[in-house]
């Protein structure tokens, strides 16, 4: 599955690409000698992944400033693959992000902020690449993102709906896009350890290991790893799927990205 060159010539979209899982899913990407376009709000960060992504073997590195929010720079963003590289052969959609905050706390804007990173700026991404392989009658895949969401995550309400809804929406898209050569799948998280660590509190970040019956979190690599399967030659007979990486986490436990409230404690319920 990682044989040297396995993505030569080909063009692969990675966004929130300069820093935590985006960057290492680039950086994997550059090593089988894939075609980059690197986008995100931080052009600082990007900026400073370009040399490393050829330094590993990427050919040729397109770095984009682009908010996913806004309909019509996803709109640049894409014209400017195609203008540069002419094709797009896979998309990774990692960009997006929340906070800790118990539900009842959540702000209609901050709720709306997610939402529109998360689920709406995701749509926009797959959309308009989806719009440019039907138009072009190029083949695609592409790869959500998403949180182990299936049982609830207490602390992230707004990003678990997000993500939920962005898993749903890649399930019904892979059948209607499939006439048109493209796949789709979802790839959730569990607890890894990233950059986004620094956002939870040293209490929730204390109790993440345990979070799953392996006792220990992943990195950032066994993301990276996923994608590469799903969009590799090894997963060409995959799409509608969602592939969990949690150390187990679905089935065991809970997990708490906020201070475990005293009514769920020890103490509360002998």
């Amino acid at each position: 599955m990682f044989e040297e060159g396995l993505f030569n010539d080909q063009v692969v979209m990675v966004s929130g690409a300069g820093s935590g899982i985006g960057k290492a899913i680039a950086f994997l990407y550059a090593r089988l000698g894939a075609k980059l376009v690197i986008c995100g709000r931080n052009r600082d960060k990007l900026d400073a992944c370009e040399p490393w992504l050829r330094e590993l073997g990427s050919p040729d590195v397109l770095v984009h400033s682009t908010n996913i929010r806004e309909p019509d720079a996803v709109q640049r963003l894409l014209a400017a693959t195609y203008d540069h590289f002419g094709r797009l052969d896979v998309q990774v959609n990692n960009a997006g992000g929340q906070f800790p905050k118990a539900a009842l706390d959540i702000s209609p804007n901050g709720w709306k902020a997610v939402i529109d990173n998360n689920l709406n700026g995701t749509w926009y991404m797959m959309h308009e690449a989806a719009k440019y392989w039907r138009d072009t009658g190029s083949p695609g895949s592409i790869v959500n993102i998403v949180v182990t969401f299936q049982r609830g995550f207490p602390g992230v309400a707004h990003t678990c709906a997000a993500r939920a809804a962005v898993t749903y929406l890649s399930k019904t898209v892979a059948v209607e896009w499939a006439q048109y050569g493209i796949r789709v799948n979802c790839v959730a998280p569990g607890v890894i350890e990233s950059s986004g660590f620094e956002q939870y509190s040293a209490e929730a970040r204390q109790q993440f290991p345990r979070g799953n019956p392996m006792l220990r979190q992943g990195d950032v690599q066994d993301i990276a790893h996923a994608v590469i399967y799903l969009t590799a030659p090894s997963g060409k007979f995959i799409t509608g799927e969602l592939l969990n990486v949690d150390g187990g986490g679905l089935l065991w436990g809970e997990l708490w990205t906020i201070p475990k409230p005293a009514y769920f404690t020890a103490e509360q319920t002998e």
